[in-house]
């Protein structure tokens, strides 16, 4: 039996999710922009999706554009913005330390060609503070970008005081809710966001396809540029299988989110508990609450986490160190040294993420399993030492 507790990388798609996609592909495979009958066919299977997607984050179905991802969301967010702002003088653009490197790296992109960048660093927490949000805002700032949820902690962000903050400025306000959206109520109007990246991938639906909520009236020049599609934000024949899919996970989240999320909270809190209280070195990563509740992030001292990982894996345990688009790296986490940890404990990190089919019976299994293991790794380094 293997035990999956990964799903901050990504989770399996949900059957529902699965079936739809498969009955689209078979029957509506027309062009979305034709204005026959089978276009129109394609057309309508768009609209439901995007309004599912629109009713999951309390949109209006109008404000929601179709992306490949959480990635490209998040760059035709901060390059649409900037670049729509660009003639207005405003160059400024802040950021915290923890995000996403798909927010920091296109950040290190536009400043490249000219654009200031800000990063607001974070305490031990991991959450940031809106006082030192707000003092590094300027008149010249066009966008601020935080992440409502952190993907290697689980810690929330206080947006809304953020946004507040950001507006009186004259300041766009971004987010990635890439890890919140689909497991704790999302609402657009109450963040006070006026641009918001989701990833189906995160919530049960298929890879390759996500959304970005543009509040009405936010200007953005598209990052991918042709034909008129989207609106005119978004060039490109629409992947109206792969949306579909997007469409049924997020009709699927607002059903079972509400009733999910303390189930999967008390499994976490269980884990937590046993992993502290079982492995001596053993320590919690970030804020305890606010927190996504699904997710732990711990570290083991005299530990390497990629040891660590792979004898998991032998027993039938998936879980990461981090991030599963810096994997490969040797580099330890950006997101625990910015939040000033010591090197030893940044090493030693490992990211438990659970999901649907988790039940307390894989929660047990590895509580059971890492305490040996663990003493094998240590044992095994003195012995190589030696």
């Amino acid at each position: 039996m293997r035990i999956y507790l990964d799903h901050n990388a990504t989770t399996p798609p949900a059957p529902e999710v699965v079936d739809r996609m498969t009955r689209v592909a078979r029957d509506t495979w027309g062009n979305a922009s034709s204005i026959h009958h089978f276009g129109q066919q394609a057309k309508a299977v768009l609209d439901n999706a995007r309004g599912e997607v629109a009713e999951l984050v309390g949109a209006d179905r109008s404000e929601i554009v179709f992306t490949a991802g959480g990635t490209e969301s998040d760059n035709a967010a901060l390059r649409g913005a900037a670049e729509a702002l660009e003639a207005s003088g405003r160059r400024h653009l802040v950021t915290t330390t923890i995000e996403h490197e798909a927010v920091l790296n296109t950040l290190k992109a536009l400043a490249r060609r000219g654009y200031r960048v800000t990063l607001v660093p974070v305490d031990a927490s991991g959450i940031v503070s809106v006082e030192r949000m707000a003092e590094a805002l300027g008149d010249d700032t066009a966008l601020v970008s935080v992440m409502h949820a952190n993907n290697e902690i689980g810690t929330i962000q206080p947006l809304a005081a953020i946004a507040e903050a950001a507006h009186a400025r004259g300041a766009l306000m971004h987010t990635d809710a890439v890890q919140t959206t689909g497991k704790v109520p999302v609402d657009v109007r109450s963040l006070g966001v006026d641009l918001l990246s989701l990833s189906a991938h995160k919530f049960y639906g298929p890879k390759g396809v996500g959304a970005l909520w543009v509040r009405r009236g936010v200007r953005l020049l598209p990052f991918v540029t042709g034909g008129r599609q989207e609106r005119g934000r978004r060039a490109g024949t629409e992947n109206v299988p792969a949306i579909a899919g997007l469409g049924a996970a997020a009709a699927l989240a607002r059903s079972t989110m509400i009733a999910e999320a303390p189930r999967l909270e008390a499994l976490r809190d269980r884990l937590e508990a046993g992993v502290l209280a079982g492995v001596p070195g053993a320590e919690l990563n970030g804020a305890d609450r606010p927190r996504v509740p699904n997710t732990t992030n711990i570290s083991i001292e005299r530990i390497e986490s990629e040891s660590l990982l792979i004898g998991l894996d032998l027993e039938g345990i998936a879980v990461s160190s981090g991030s599963a688009c810096s994997s490969g790296t040797l580099e330890p986490s950006h997101v625990l040294k910015a939040m000033g940890l010591p090197h030893g404990r940044t090493l030693g990190s490992i990211r438990f993420s659970l999901g649907a089919a988790n039940t307390e019976a894989d929660v047990d299994r590895v509580v059971a399993v890492l305490p040996g293991l663990v003493a094998k790794l240590r044992n095994l380094t003195v012995t190589m030492r030696r």
